[in-house]
């Protein structure tokens, strides 16, 4: 058996357990190329180069900023206040969930951080009003990952990181874009799926407005601070094109010199997890593709995939395996290195569209209650809510959406070429 089918079958391995254990793949697919770097006698240097120093460096200085001002009450202070604008409009709700989320997140938190702060109020919220949950829930979800492809934000980073390895330099803002018309497209059919409208009957009690109300506080001085630290971030990113995770690390440091910021909470806030997750699949795919791995794959993909299919093809299997594992941490790392390889394959392709099926058919399945949206909004929500029946509903709506998910990337990025 050559070396190139063993890596494969490791890099196999390491998928299916992702998505049904809860062993970080990271650690995992770091192990798997140490040991079969060791049994063909490779050297330090050829196990570990492909590992993402580069990518390392922004997620770590990103989350550490977004993670100081998560900590102190920024971002809470924040969503609070955009709370009063739906004045007791039931109805208005769910909508201000979905772009509230999307807005905090795309400007830097990212989708993770997000659904991680949105998760109580938005059940909470749902709680009070008697808003179905499975609605809140894919409005919380999809709104974060609306806006999880910014180009400042750790999974924008990671596809734009990844992309530009093979070739795809500055589509940043196009895959922001097309990622947005996809999770907006399915917030709508939710929307009207699940009761939205029949919410505008509805009208917020004096109860329900005063708790708002008083959970509405203004911001104190190092809430002010820490806004004008995250205007600095993309300001210096967009105008200046610092390199955003040195850009972040000199304001977080600063943050935490000045006592802005708790770093000691902070840094224990952060998502190492995920962090290590796409570091080890990076490394994993990368000592894949070094022995040929790669290339076998795609020669497999490529049998059951045409220029015409392949963006459904793509957004259908992405979207199966991110409902049991992880979009950004296991799908992106693992197929976004397929595009050159497929499009030679096939004898054409848009490496935009397939790029953009991959992250959008990976995000739109995040409700499922197996990936952490899901469970966080499930753990958050009333007391008169019926858990198990939401676990049932999520499943049945995260594993549609991988069809669903499919069709909307090939009617988006073939059909209409977006």
């Amino acid at each position: 058996m050559s070396i190139a089918v063993i890596t494969l079958i490791a890099l196999a391995i390491a998928i299916i357990i992702s998505c049904f254990s809860p062993i970080n793949i990271g650690f995992l697919a770091i192990g798997l190329a140490s040991l079969i770097g060791y049994i063909y006698h490779m050297s330090f240097k050829e196990i570990v180069g492909g590992f993402p120093v580069n990518l390392f460096i922004i997620l770590t200085g990103v989350t550490l900023l977004f993670s100081q001002a998560n900590v102190n009450g920024t971002l809470s202070a924040l969503t609070q206040k955009a709370m009063k604008l739906a004045k007791g409009k039931i109805g208005l709700l769910p909508i201000i969930i979905f772009f509230l989320t999307w807005a905090l997140s795309s400007i830097g938190p990212g989708n993770i951080a997000m659904i991680a702060l949105m998760s109580p109020i938005a059940m909470a919220v749902a709680g009070d009003a008697r808003i179905n949950p499975v609605l809140m829930t894919i409005m919380v979800v999809n709104g974060a990952n609306a806006g999880a492809f910014s180009p400042i934000s750790p999974t924008g980073i990671i596809s734009n990181t990844l992309t530009d390895k093979i070739g795809l330099p500055d589509i940043a803002m196009p895959m922001f874009m097309n990622n947005l018309w996809a999770n907006f497209a399915i917030g709508i059919f939710a929307y009207l799926l699940l009761g939205g409208l029949k919410l505008w009957k509805q009208k917020g009690d004096g109860e329900f407005n005063a708790a708002i109300e008083i959970h509405d506080q203004p911001f104190n001085k190092n809430q002010i601070i820490t806004l004008g630290a995250i205007l600095l971030l993309v300001s210096s990113v967009i105008f200046l094109k610092f390199n955003v995770g040195l850009a972040a690390f000199i304001i977080a440091t600063t943050l935490s010199i000045t006592g802005i910021a708790d770093e000691e909470k902070a840094v224990k806030a952060m998502p190492w997890n995920a962090i290590v997750m796409v570091c080890g699949v990076s490394l994993l795919m990368g000592f894949v593709e070094k022995t040929g791995g790669l290339d076998l794959f795609t020669t497999l993909l490529a049998q059951i995939a045409t220029p015409n299919s392949v963006t459904a093809v793509l957004g259908f299997i992405c979207g199966i395996i991110s409902a049991y594992s992880s979009s950004s941490g296991v799908v992106m790392p693992a197929f976004l290195p397929l595009i050159p390889g497929l499009i030679a394959k096939m004898g054409g392709g848009d490496p935009l569209a397939m790029a953009s099926a991959i992250n959008v058919g990976a995000h739109v399945v995040d409700a499922s209650p197996l990936s952490v949206g899901g469970a966080l909004c499930i753990g958050c929500a009333a007391a008169w809510v019926d858990k198990k029946q939401m676990f049932r509903q999520l499943m049945i709506w995260g594993l549609s959406m991988s069809v669903v998910g499919a069709i909307t990337v090939w009617i988006l990025f073939t059909l209409l070429g977006l």
